[in-house]
């Protein structure tokens, strides 16, 4: 494999974890305000990380990219986190 094709598919890989990353801390902003405790930027990183995580352990699991139960963990797990890090615990 070229190393052109390797990037791409690690970008490919990658790339729901990005796009639900960028959406939830775009949308938390959104809904927050300026009340958010966290910047943007790191809110993005570490849904991104934790969406990797997710994708990697379902391609761990299922043998295989792009099951459907691989998302939908992704969903639940960077929503959670997102409503964690937006202060979702506070009294």
């Amino acid at each position: 494999m070229s190393p052109f094709a390797l990037i791409d598919h690690l970008a490919n890989f990658a790339l729901p974890a990005l796009v639900v990353a960028v959406v939830l801390g775009l949308g938390g902003r959104l809904i927050m305000g300026k009340g958010a405790p966290l910047a943007l930027w790191k809110q993005i990183v570490i849904n991104f990380v934790a969406g990797v995580v997710v994708l990697a352990g379902g391609l761990a699991y299922f043998g295989r990219d792009g099951m459907m139960a691989t998302y939908a963990a992704l969903v639940l797990v960077c929503g959670t986190l997102q409503w964690l890090l937006a202060g979702g615990l506070r009294s």
